[in-house]
């Protein structure tokens, strides 16, 4: 068995716990055991290579040495003082994992569902052919399993079957969302294989289908959301003719009986235990003032809890525009919960949109040696405890308004010209948002907003 290599972390006093924790987590993971050498210096982004060859205490022999990411200088010194390749890691601690190819976060075997999504194409009748097959493939890349055609009611629309034909012939499956039978009976034709909905005024059209069509399913409503007998009859009818169904008692939008509505899966499912269902998001996430990723999660989790295996979901009203996405993210992580029997929480970070899960500071003292002990011309910013921080080694300014603090800036430093005033504005804007809405800043990284995240390659030099 080949040695498990031995790599030597370098770190200041500040990040020397949160190293600790990172590391007792990951060397086992990326199959190496962890040294660090804690230097004698508070903020790490302060070092120089040559001043970290010069300060490293005694350590056993290493087969490569990682420094902090923000070290400057050539790292041919610690090389040289280490006799082992040296490298920068991230700037961020919370990146270490992805430096070494391993994905933070969730844990082993994490990512498991059984809720099938069923993704909404909303109007498609007034799509072109290939709008329509590229946002059926982008909402199967986002994690939907079913493209459903939403029909509007109205004229039939009779290019549905040449609709249905082309997302089959690019592999996706369909439903047809529809109570005009000239329209479903296309879909069918076409290769649809579930039909919404079902109820008493096309239960009859249900057994033509049946009898047509083979397997065809369809989804079973009550004929209102508040008459559940309706819906026992619906069932039972289609149970006697052998039709495939699932069942959904209709969510209603808060104000107009959602809290009944909840009870009304509860107690289908009390009476069809065995019975699929399948329920929709869309009143729930389109018709409330919210971002819907927060919805998804408890809706999701109610699903998973009441084996509900399916759900119709839209993407909409603009706060909507990612469901199905959320939602993909949110049955792995409720399935994960309940499977595991363990809180659905600081397991998925890519729901968490709006606010990071913990702020990471600095603090004042450390921020004011930084400041006593910085002599070059390089802006440093920090955004913490309500405040803008900037430091350089000519000054260090504090206070919530940029402009007043470039202002200030601009008064101290003649030198400052427009392409690093574009720079610094573009951090700013990045730091105030940070501050506003409770994330962390980290200067030349993106803000983190889970799956929404865009990497940011810093252009400045």
């Amino acid at each position: 068995m080949a040695d498990v290599p031995r790599i030597l972390f370098v770190t200041g006093k500040l990040a020397e716990p949160a190293l600790r924790r990172v590391l007792a987590d990951l060397a086992p993971r990326a199959g190496f055991e962890a040294e660090i050498a804690v230097l004698p210096i508070t903020v790490a982004a302060l070092m120089t290579t040559d001043w970290v060859s010069r300060h490293l205490p005694p350590f056993q022999p290493v087969s490569r040495v990682v420094l902090p990411g923000y070290c400057r200088g050539e790292t041919e010194p610690v090389a040289k003082a280490t006799s082992a390749p040296t490298e920068l890691g991230p700037k961020d601690l919370r990146d270490l994992p992805e430096h070494f190819g391993k994905r933070s976060g969730p844990p082993a075997g994490y990512g498991t569902f059984d809720i099938e999504i069923l993704a909404e194409i909303n109007g498609a009748q007034k799509m072109t052919r290939d709008a329509l097959v590229a946002l059926a493939r982008r909402y199967r890349a986002d994690g939907a399993d079913v493209i459903d055609f939403g029909c509007d009611p109205g004229a039939t629309w009779t290019g549905v079957g040449d609709a249905v034909r082309a997302l089959r012939d690019d592999g996706a499956r369909v439903s047809i969302d529809s109570f005009d039978p000239a329209e479903v009976e296309s879909a069918l034709a076409a290769g649809a294989e579930l039909v919404l909905s079902v109820k008493g005024i096309n239960l009859a059209d249900a057994r033509r289908w049946h009898e047509q069509f083979g397997n065809v399913e369809v989804v079973a409503i009550p004929d209102t959301p508040d008459d559940l007998a309706s819906l026992d009859r619906t069932v039972e009818q289609l149970a006697a003719w052998g039709v495939k169904f699932r069942i959904d008692p209709i969510l209603e939008p808060i104000g107009f009986g959602f809290a009944a509505s909840l009870g009304r899966y509860i107690e289908v499912r009390k009476k069809y235990p065995d019975a699929e269902m399948m329920l929709g998001v869309g009143n729930l996430t389109e018709l409330t003032d919210v971002d819907s990723a927060g919805v998804n999660v408890i809706l999701a989790g109610f699903c998973q809890e009441l084996g509900i295996r399916s759900v119709l979901t839209t993407e909409v009203i603009n706060w909507a525009r990612s469901s199905v996405k959320e939602f993909d993210f949110a049955r792995r992580l409720v399935h994960h919960a309940i499977a595991e029997r363990v809180l659905p929480k600081r397991v998925e970070p890519n729901l968490v949109l709006l606010r990071d899960p913990k702020l990471q500071e600095l603090g004042q003292e450390t921020l004011e040696e930084l400041a006593r002990r910085v002599t070059d011309r390089n802006y440093r910013l920090f955004a913490e405890r309500g405040e803008l921080h900037v430091i350089n080694g000519q000054m260090y300014l504090r206070g919530t308004d940029p402009f007043a603090l470039f202002a200030e800036m601009q008064a101290r430093d003649p030198k400052l010209d427009a392409a690093h005033a574009f720079y610094l504005g573009y951090e700013f804007a990045k730091a105030v948002t940070a501050l506003t809405l409770g994330k962390n800043y980290t200067q030349d990284q993106a803000l983190r907003w889970g799956f929404l995240t865009i990497p940011e390659v810093s252009r400045h030099t």
